[in-house]
């Protein structure tokens, strides 16, 4: 409970700026190619710094790693803010604050892995991911409406009860006494050789490797569909509360497929569950034939609807079954693979808006969206999809 309200408040802010920082750049440069710039820039660190950020958390405390990230995290936010309210920010400033905190970030998460690992059993970990699915998605309901109505109060607003977040958020974690590790000797090889054993590990689990490199496609598709709602949604006359709210429906949609991930779990196999995520990523063709923000939005629920699911199994199923002195570096692997190509959403989505139509755009990442698909289908690691039933054969948490 500790954990998940700890980052219940952090990613209540993140979701705030997440919304605060495009509407910023818009408002200070009119520039959808600099939005995208800003937004490649939170998400580059990801794949930048991911395997040394899974080294570092199963070498070191990951509590103490954890803790770090946010305290670095809130200084960013917080400087960011009170050069926002003295009306002395640039453009520069805002990339370097978002790359601050997207490299803050991985550290996090990749010590994150490890905290869940140590106080959930293996047999609810897929449970467990669907939980946190469930919170992530409580944040994107309000995490947006509220980021776009704090900017129109005040541009430094969002961002600084951004900072404050991460502040609950380390609170949160000196409260809890559960270690984050198990008991391991210190390490006696270097960063290189341990990033190399992690990768390798992923590598030879032909499922876990397939669903990271499909996943990073996804994760291609949807920051830069982020953007075109927020930009088409600018053009098109709406307000930042206005473009908050469209982000907050996918969070509704989210949390509804949370609350479905259990029965999916148990009706459909691992592989029907990955699938029926990757050919709904082509909805986005039906702002195609109508060119709305809203229904480019509505065109990109089905696949939020089905991610609590696909990520439950996945996850959890790699978490789980990925031994504890290797949890950090093999998710941070994952991660990495994952998120190798989502820089390159946001800033694809802004070069192509400026440089060609709304509508172009779209289509582009609806190929995109194909693609995944017609190669989740044919793949043979999918077709050969683990079970969740291996899962009562692990150890549970000590």
């Amino acid at each position: 409970m500790l954990l998940q309200v700890g980052q219940l408040l952090s990613t209540v802010g993140g979701q705030m700026t997440a919304i605060a920082y495009p509407l910023l750049v818009l408002a200070l440069t009119h520039s959808a190619a600099r939005a995208g710039v800003v937004g490649f820039a939170r998400v580059l660190p990801y794949p930048i710094c991911g395997l040394l950020a899974g080294a570092a958390a199963d070498r070191w405390n990951r509590k103490t790693l954890m803790v770090a990230s946010d305290v670095v995290r809130a200084l960013a936010l917080g400087g960011l803010a009170a050069t926002i309210a003295t009306g002395a920010v640039g453009f520069w400033l805002i990339v370097v604050v978002g790359f601050v905190e997207g490299a803050a970030s991985s550290f996090f998460a990749a010590a994150q892995a490890g905290a869940l690992r140590s106080v959930v059993p293996a047999p609810q970990m897929p449970a467990a991911v669907a939980t946190v699915t469930a919170r992530q998605s409580i944040v994107l309901v309000a995490g947006p409406p509220l980021g776009g109505a704090l900017f129109a109060i005040g541009r430094a607003v969002p961002f600084f009860v951004d900072a404050v977040s991460y502040a609950f958020s380390t609170i949160a974690l000196l409260l809890m006494r559960t270690p984050f590790q198990e008991r391991r000797e210190r390490a006696r090889t270097r960063i290189r050789a341990e990033i190399a054993e992690g990768l390798g590990y992923l590598w030879r689990q032909s499922f876990l490797r397939t669903c990271a490199l499909l996943f990073g496609i996804g994760n291609l598709v949807f920051p830069g569909l982020s953007l075109v709602i927020v930009v088409v949604g600018t053009r098109q006359g709406l307000t930042g509360g206005e473009i908050g709210l469209i982000t907050a429906a996918f969070g509704i949609c989210l949390l509804a497929g949370s609350a479905l991930s259990a029965f999916t779990r148990r009706r459909f196999s691992v592989r029907t569950i990955l699938l029926m995520e990757l050919w709904t990523w082509s909805g986005c063709a039906v702002f195609l034939i109508w060119p709305n923000v809203y229904v480019l939005a509505a065109g990109i629920f089905p696949t939020i609807l089905t991610v609590p699911s696909s990520d439950s199994v996945v996850h959890g199923y790699r978490t789980a079954m990925t031994p504890d002195r290797l949890i950090g570096r093999v998710d941070s692997a994952a991660r990495t693979i994952s998120l190798l190509a989502a820089p390159l959403g946001p800033l694809l989505a802004g070069v192509l808006l400026s440089a060609t139509s709304e509508r172009w755009t779209v289509a582009v990442f609806a190929l995109f969206g194909l693609a995944l698909a017609l190669w989740g289908t044919l793949s043979e690691s999918i077709r050969n999809a683990p079970s969740l039933a291996d899962l009562e054969h692990v150890g549970t948490a000590g």
